[in-house]
């Protein structure tokens, strides 16, 4: 790849991320259907044309914003494997998902709302790609009880738990922070819930 082909995918990339920013924004405050490019554009301080340059129309933006959260988690999330600790594994599984709900929440409403709506763009993904991603993780947990490592625990269910507990910091942070009296949470509030969830869910697994 010549030096010219590398500077022009940089800021194809740089682009692309800028406006997926944007878009973030505008989806979780307008929903799919409210979203406007216009806005979105705007909130991007760029042309609206520029945004047509990457993407075909909203429902392109839309489907390649999902795929790119699910890109970005599966790569900064996928920690599970065999030739781990079942301690250490999900302790960093656990803290990585709890981070990804403070520095990126928008990402986690964002795909709530399209499985809340019965995941009309993620269909296929989660009956192919989705499903052999979720039973590589969960033979991971069944050789970790086949070994005694950790309790005879439903390794379906811990991930579903592990999900649940971790994105509910982002999905409903208005309730979190009625419910702690706080306008926001600090730093020290996220070290305190990945420190509740990890003791909880390792002692639910049999692991000390």
């Amino acid at each position: 790849m010549t030096k010219a082909n590398t500077s022009e995918g940089n800021i194809r990339k740089k682009n692309k991320a800028l406006i997926f920013t944007s878009a973030k924004k505008e989806f979780v405050s307008y929903g799919f259907k409210g979203a406007s490019i216009k806005r979105i554009a705007e909130r991007a301080n760029i042309p609206r044309a520029n945004i047509h340059y990457y993407f075909k129309d909203k429902t392109d933006l839309y489907q390649q914003l999902l795929s790119n959260i699910i890109e970005v988690w599966n790569r900064d999330y996928d920690t599970l494997s065999v030739d781990q600790e079942p301690k250490q594994a999900l302790s960093a599984y656990i803290r990585a998902k709890v981070m990804h709900s403070k520095n990126d929440p928008d990402s986690s409403r964002i795909f709530a709302s399209e499985l809340i709506h019965g995941a009309p763009v993620l269909t296929e993904y989660l009956n192919t790609e989705f499903k052999e991603w979720l039973q590589s993780k969960v033979a991971v947990i069944e050789t970790w009880v086949t070994k005694g490592l950790v309790d005879k625990v439903n390794p379906y269910h811990l991930l579903f738990l592990i999900w649940s507990s971790t994105q509910h910091y982002a999905d409903f942070n208005v309730q979190v922070v009625a419910g702690l009296d706080k306008e926001s949470m600090s730093d020290e509030d996220f070290e305190e819930v990945v420190a509740s969830l990890t003791r909880i869910i390792l002692k639910g697994c049999g692991i000390k």
